[in-house]
């Protein structure tokens, strides 16, 4: 059955009712309309909050680890605060099970107001919670409660965000629109890093440890709230309306209730889509680990490894994001040309192939070095993300995509994006060679490619459902 009408080919005419496909189609003939444009800025502006408030923990990790993981071996203390980082994700696949589900029930939009409202609570609970030195053990418990409370929110929106817009983007531009709203993901990390910059040299480091560092934590509930502002202004996807729709006919016709009473997304999405949520596992995967290796390693790797400051070392990492946040919709515009493959598998060859070098720069301790070592890595996560965003959406179809999308793709950053930085720390620990890093990106790259070919990773461009 055809649940979504405008998910056909650019030039293919879908079964279904006549003026119900004009109306769907229209935007992909006749250009961007305003609702698909005011869904872009709500999907964009509730991303770039929700990680906002999940950015700012990798980039204060240096002053985290000290007030709340207290030990005479910064490293020690880093593994300790990049064990909590880790936490939040390993939660995120539940909070992906829990929100998909309830979003292939109740819709998208419903389900993003109350991720968006979580996040924001939770993150500016971080910023109240008193330190070790005054709480004793209480104080990291409490981060970590808060960090399962951001997981669970965070596994809700990353998925339900990209899958509402895609939903609502035209056939032909869908890549753009999804690599727009996950470009809004690498924002927080920019506006978070020149937020703490600007604290950290309008203060000395005693205000900035004692209290300065809390201030970006605190403005997270007013952003969250400005954000459900701007998502009241827009619709359910025509793709959710046109199942509903669909599911009620077929309610009328035989004895809906008892069906409705059986349906589970998170039964049917294991029962039907196995194979390609194990897919977006491992392509996910690799994604995860480049951007968090990027946005929560390196700041403080660069300080503890390249002996640079930490001034430095935020401005480096911001303007390394801010080309992300540039180039990614451009690789995301490429993939709706070329397709989803061959971005994927192009890749994963780059960020291989670019791994040593990268890491090699970052550590230089030269300023200009470690910024052409981010841009190199960033150049590579950007080509292999013109493929993966759009296929973790578009390989599922509308009944179960919100469900299926989000414990896949949360489980995916769960074992390689939360375990990036303290693998990478743990790494430069044991084997004291600060670019050793860079071996594992390059094993994770090369199995991924592996699993792409054993499992017959498909073409998702202009997928039909």
């Amino acid at each position: 059955m055809n649940h979504i009408s405008n998910e056909a080919s650019p030039g293919t005419r879908p079964g279904g009712h006549a003026g119900e496909i004009h109306a769907f189609d229209s935007g992909e003939h006749t250009g961007i309309t305003r609702m698909q444009r005011r869904v872009l800025l709500g999907g964009s502006v509730g991303q770039f909050i929700e990680f906002y408030d999940f950015a700012l923990y990798g980039l204060s990790a240096v002053v985290l680890s000290a007030l709340f993981f207290p030990s005479d071996n910064q490293l020690a203390g880093l593994l300790a605060l990049f064990a909590t980082f880790g936490v939040a994700f390993f939660v995120r696949p539940i909070g992906g099970l829990i929100f998909g589900s309830l979003g292939d029930r109740i819709g998208r939009r419903n389900v993003l107001v109350i991720t968006l409202l979580l996040i924001g609570v939770a993150t500016t609970g971080i910023g109240l919670l008193p330190t070790f030195e005054t709480a004793g053990p209480i104080a990291p418990i409490l981060l970590v409660l808060l960090r399962l409370v951001q997981g669970l929110s965070a596994g809700g929106e990353s998925a339900g965000a990209p899958s509402f817009v895609f939903e609502h983007a035209p056939v032909n531009r869908r890549g753009l629109f999804v690599n727009i709203t996950l470009a809004a993901t690498a924002l927080p990390s920019v506006a978070a890093a020149f937020f703490i910059f600007f604290l950290s040299i309008s203060m000395n480091d005693e205000a900035f440890t004692a209290w300065g560092w809390r201030v970006p934590f605190l403005i997270a509930l007013p952003l969250a709230l400005v954000g459900l502002w701007i998502r009241a202004k827009t619709e359910e996807s025509p793709a959710f309306k046109e199942m509903a729709r669909e599911q009620a006919e077929q309610a009328a016709e035989v004895a809906a209730e008892v069906e409705v009473a059986k349906h589970s997304p998170v039964r049917e999405a294991f029962r039907t889509n196995w194979l390609k949520m194990i897919q977006v596992v491992f392509v996910m995967g690799l994604t995860a680990m480049g951007f968090y290796f990027l946005s929560g390693y390196f700041v403080p790797f660069v300080q503890t490894s390249g002996n640079l400051s930490r001034d430095q070392a935020l401005l480096l990492n911001g303007f390394a994001m801010l080309a992300y946040t540039v180039l990614l919709p451009v690789a995301g515009a490429i993939g709706d040309r070329i397709g989803r493959r061959p971005m994927l598998i192009g890749g994963a060859i780059t960020i291989a192939v670019l791994a040593i070098p990268s890491f090699l720069l970052v550590t230089s301790g030269s300023v200009p070095l470690a910024m052409c070592g981010q841009l190199l890595f960033v150049l590579a996560i950007c080509f292999y993300g013109g493929g993966c965003y759009t296929f973790f959406i578009e390989v599922f179809d509308t009944k179960t995509r919100f469900t299926s999308a989000a414990f896949s793709y949360n489980l995916g950053y769960a074992l390689l994006g939360g375990t990036a930085p303290f693998v990478g720390t743990a790494l430069v620990n044991a084997t004291e060679v600060p670019f050793s890093p860079a071996f594992y990106v390059i094993g994770i790259a090369l199995l991924t490619l592996v699993a792409m070919a054993i499992t017959k990773v498909p073409e998702t461009r202009g997928l039909r459902h």
